[in-house]
């Protein structure tokens, strides 16, 4: 550190954001206080930034900290509000500042070196990967890197969609929200002409819950158009946007795309979050893909292994999901229809179980059956002339 001397450490975590946290709480799980590990971002992430939601069964790691959970959502179209029981899993939800929190902990458990800098480059020569700052001084040499930092695909997709949503945690003073359900999608919202949008509310309680608006398309909106959209959510729902009190306001943007994200792009360096594959490209959801990472690399380490986790996804779900982006791209399928005749056609747990990347190959003939036939086969049509395309134009 002194003198253009850099730190020698077993694991690196360059990047210091939700995937970078949940692995700190997976190595102070495991019990790996004598890894030598620095942790590298410009930022310290503390409070209330963000909104993670998620499914899975009760009695996870995370259950101290939930904000809240449902065993019930709702999914609505303007034909008919379908409510579906999850068990045995149940949708979740929690909040930056305990995950912060617990990483927080976790470093210090762990005896974590910290630099609050920007990360200029990362040499690998095959055996330690050294970490340089923004000045170009070195910083750390590391056995591993694990690299969070958002980075883009290695080459286009043939689909590049965005899921991008603002939300507004809104305060009632009389009973107004159910906090028994949530409502995981609502498309009445109006549909724009390219793309997929929908609402949907996470009560806290009944007077406090997060309502958010969301849409799966090409581009991003202005700020007042996010705004408009919440009041006409709102106005949709029957409530009156003016007796609502905004208390706080959150907004991102994930990609959706088949573009290949690689997962090792270096022999040491190991990519994680949504920079290593944890987004799924068909919906945009990310966090449980990376609890699964953070606890492969943890258990890895535990077990004197190269933490390198498992793909997020099988591949053939990938190419799932890189047809019904094409089919929704090109208009061939409505989003509203798409997932609609999803959750009516299978059990809500093995919809949610596929998402997740968990089901087996007899689901999975079950999930693609319940899609429109005639549009998804023009859709694999193209998806494979597509990839036949690329491969001809890809230098080698």
């Amino acid at each position: 550190m002194n003198d253009g001397v850099p730190v020698d450490v077993d694991v690196a975590l360059v990047g210091g954001g939700g995937a970078a946290s949940l692995v700190l709480a997976a190595l102070d799980r495991h019990g790996l206080a004598g890894l030598r590990v620095a942790v590298v971002d410009p930022v310290r992430r503390r409070g209330q930034d963000r909104t993670w939601a998620f499914w899975g069964r009760p009695g996870g790691e995370l259950d101290g900290v939930l904000s809240a959970s449902w065993g019930q959502v709702e999914v609505v179209t303007p034909a008919r509000r379908r409510v579906l029981d999850l068990a045995p899993l149940r949708y979740a939800m929690v909040r930056s500042a305990p995950v912060y929190a617990r990483a927080a902990e976790a470093e210090r458990r762990l005896g974590a070196v910290r630099f609050d800098v920007a990360v200029a480059g990362l040499d690998d020569d095959g055996t330690r990967v050294v970490v340089r700052g923004g000045d170009g001084a070195p910083l750390v040499r590391a056995s591993w890197v694990l690299d969070s930092r958002p980075r883009p695909p290695a080459r286009p997709g043939r689909t590049c969609w965005l899921q991008h949503f603002r939300g507004w945690w809104v305060a009632s003073e009389v009973a107004l929200f159910d906090p028994r359900r949530a409502v995981l999608m609502d498309f009445r919202t109006p549909q724009p002409g390219r793309g997929v949008s929908f609402g949907y509310v996470l009560p806290v309680s009944d007077r406090f819950a997060l309502v958010e608006y969301t849409e799966f398309s090409p581009a991003r909106l202005t700020g007042d158009g996010y705004d408009r959209a919440l009041r006409g959510y709102l106005g949709r729902l029957g409530w009156d946007p003016a007796a609502l009190v905004v208390r706080e306001v959150e907004d991102g943007v994930i990609p959706m795309t088949d573009a290949p994200f690689p997962r090792r792009p270096s022999p040491r360096v190991v990519r994680l979050g949504t920079a290593g594959g944890a987004t799924r490209p068909s919906t945009g959801f990310t966090f449980s893909a990376m609890l699964r990472q953070a606890e492969q690399v943890a258990a890895a380490l535990a077990g004197g292994r190269a933490p390198v986790p498992a793909p997020a996804y099988p591949r053939r779900h990938l190419w799932m999901d890189a047809v019904a982006l094409r089919a929704l791209d090109t208009g061939r399928v409505g989003g509203p229809e798409f997932f609609d005749r999803l959750f009516d056609r299978n059990p809500a747990s093995r919809v949610l179980r596929f998402l997740d990347g968990d089901t087996g190959v007899v689901e999975d003939l079950a999930v693609m059956r319940s899609s429109p036939l005639a549009p998804m086969t023009s859709a694999v049509l193209g998806d494979a002339v597509g990839r036949l395309r690329g491969r001809l134009r890809r230098p080698g």
